[in-house]
């Protein structure tokens, strides 16, 4: 049999189901022992019974069934195009993951920058000290190469923290340690040993090693590096699949391995952390926990460099759903009624979209227009889902699931507009999983006001074209996402540097596009341009530049409606260059790249919400260069793990 290839053969039992990975080795290796039988399912994810959280020790997991989730967002997550993050913005995804309850938050690479050290730090400060009345605070983890300024630093960042932890990584395949390393595997362990010794000196009780690129590794030479790093102090071993080439089996048969082969694998915790460019990121990540590792390293949305990572929300619900039954009795200590929440901030902050068709979190994921499914629905709902929307935060008002989200918080009577008071409106926000204060609540509910003002114009030409009176009283359709809209465009904004107050343009086929644009700086002073465009969006954003003037190139640039109708809501998104960006260097690749900033804006008028995202992206660029130093000895790296 080939050493690449491993069969897989279920053998089941009266009691158990036993899976066996066979490859050259001719002794069978004992994959996963589920004490119940395959066949036995649950109706939907809600049965899952809730188990408390074992208590935190580095090297050691009291309950051999529960499985640490480490989110690396912040840091792997952020490494995708576009997805560049303030610190405002990544403490607020902090605070979130709390709610979720992750057990670790890597926080970020400190070495990397001075904006990047901060950040860490404050998080490490702020998040890594804020213990719930069970005792749970999250590890707080920062990443740095194996070498000792990367590894210090990382230490200083999040010393501060309760549980702080320092993740070291340096890759072991042959084609790494060939032609980027240009070192042999002897030198590669002795920096690795080193290393990890480096890293408790300083007084870190908690080393996480990880061995880039494992899944192209030598498997004896694996087993070599991992054991001398479990000697000089490490207390996780992640094993990451860093180009995402491996599938279930072969994913599954390495952590296996590991665990049946690495001297001193019984005192550490196995970890996970997988890539997705053969869309198999979750299918490994689980097969990796079934094989033994109990730490799994994942994103919200699934993000990340290329393909992106392992995502939480499909991960962390494999796990509810069929933990129980087929899994061995897997299970993980997140509170799921926040993912709804965590993916819409992650999306917004980074500016991106989830796809429709997008497990869990998706805005398809609880849709049903088949009239079969639809049908089978109102029956019982368990017929198509098998997980509640209830269960990941997301309410439902129609039963059977098939329209989500209608609102009756305003109404015409009598041809008066009648709207809820901010009580009501705070109250559905808080159902929504948006927690905001009186001065948000104020700017949230002013812009609602507007929107039903549009909206009641458009109902009320509506009937006046199709010649109908309108009834006494009539509910005007104010949804879910009309909301979301509004608080994202309100909530999920950048520190304000510059802020529009007003806009006028001109166009058409009879003259030139014409846009006068007024804009706030932080200084409190109002400035106004005038530009001529192609369109009204391009003399917009001319106008805007002359304002600001920070050149920056337009990379990309879309817009949604948030609903059905021609009074929908519209979203916008573009991404931006500043043509005077600091350079980045990529720690894997070394090449020299330039950062790319996203913003986002939402609006009943398409070109208001075209600036706000322009200036939005604006606002991000200029808040980090500030930050930035100026020395190029401290340019930002990216890693990828």
């Amino acid at each position: 049999m080939a050493a690449a290839a491993a069969l897989l053969l279920i053998q089941p039992t009266s009691t158990a189901t036993k899976l066996y990975f066979f490859s050259q080795n001719p002794s069978p290796i004992l994959y996963r022992y589920n004490p119940k039988p395959f066949f036995k399912t649950s109706i939907s994810c809600s049965l899952h019974r809730q188990r408390r959280r074992p208590e935190y020790v580095p090297s050691h997991i009291a309950d051999p069934n529960y499985v640490r989730i480490f989110d690396t967002t912040l840091r792997d997550g952020e490494q995708s195009p576009g997805a560049t993050l303030t610190s405002k913005e990544k403490l607020d995804i902090a605070r979130q993951l709390v709610k979720l309850g992750v057990d670790i938050i890597e926080a970020g690479f400190p070495a990397a920058s001075k904006d990047d050290f901060e950040a860490v730090k404050t998080i490490a400060k702020e998040v890594g000290n804020s213990i719930d009345e069970d005792g749970y605070v999250p590890v707080i983890c920062g990443l740095s190469r194996c070498n000792e300024r990367d590894i210090k630093t990382a230490w200083e960042a999040v010393k501060y923290a309760k549980r702080p932890r320092v993740h070291t990584f340096i890759a072991t395949s042959g084609i790494h340690m060939e032609y980027k390393l240009r070192k042999t595997k002897q030198e590669v362990i002795e920096i690795a040993r080193s290393m990890v010794k480096f890293a408790r000196s300083l007084g870190c009780q908690d080393v996480e090693f990880s061995p880039e690129d494992a899944g192209r590794s030598d498997r004896e030479f694996l087993y070599e590096i991992l054991g001398e790093v479990i000697k000089a102090g490490a207390t996780t071993l992640n094993i990451p699949d860093t180009v995402g080439i491996t599938v279930p089996s072969e994913f599954g048969q390495l952590i296996a391995d590991i665990k049946a082969n690495t001297p001193g694998i019984e005192n550490v915790i196995i970890s996970t952390h997988c890539q997705n460019d053969l869309g198999l990121s979750t299918a490994n990540t689980i097969a990796g926990a079934v094989a033994g590792a109990r730490q799994m390293e994942v994103t919200i949305n699934g993000i990340g460099e290329r393909a992106g990572n392992a995502s939480l929300e499909e991960v962390v619900m494999a796990f509810k759903c069929r933990g129980e039954h087929v899994l061995g009795g897997l299970y993980t200590g997140i509170n799921t009624r926040h993912i709804v929440m965590a993916s819409k901030m992650v999306e917004e902050y980074t500016g991106l979209h989830v796809q429709p068709h997008k497990a869990i979190v998706g805005a398809n994921a609880f849709a049903h227009e088949s009239g079969i499914h639809q049908d089978g629905m109102l029956k019982h709902k368990g017929t198509y889902e098998i997980i509640s929307p209830d269960d990941i935060g997301l309410e439902r008002s129609n039963e059977a699931g098939i329209v989500l989200g209608k609102l009756s918080l305003c109404s015409i009577e009598m041809g008066v507009l009648k709207y809820s008071g901010r009580h009501a409106l705070k109250d559905q926000l808080k159902e929504l999983g948006y927690e905001v204060d009186d001065e948000q609540l104020g700017n949230i509910f002013w812009r609602f006001k507007a929107v039903a003002e549009t909206k009641k114009i458009s109902v009320e030409l509506s009937f006046e074209a199709s010649n109908k009176v309108m009834p006494d009283k009539f509910c005007l359709r104010v949804t879910d996402a009309d909301l979301i809209a509004l608080v994202s465009d309100e909530v999920f904004q950048p520190e304000v540097i510059w802020k529009l107050l007003d806009l006028q343009v001109t166009c058409g086929t009879l003259g030139l596009s014409t846009a006068t644009v007024k804009l706030i700086g932080a200084d409190g002073q109002k400035h106004v341009a005038c530009a001529v465009g192609t369109g009204p969006v391009d003399s917009a954003y001319k106008a805007v530049d002359l304002i600001v003037k920070e050149p920056a190139t337009l990379l990309e640039y879309s817009m949604n409606a948030v609903t059905e109708g021609i009074d929908a809501i519209a979203t916008t998104r573009v991404l931006i260059r500043g043509d005077n960006n600091p350079t980045l260097t990529h720690a894997v690749t070394g090449e020299m790249v330039q950062r790319t900033f996203s913003g986002t804006g939402a609006g009943m008028d398409i070109v208001v919400s075209s600036v706000k995202a322009y200036i939005g992206a604006l606002n991000k660029m200029l808040g980090l260069k500030d930050n930035l130093p100026t020395k190029p000895s401290m340019e930002r790296t990216t890693v990828s793990s």
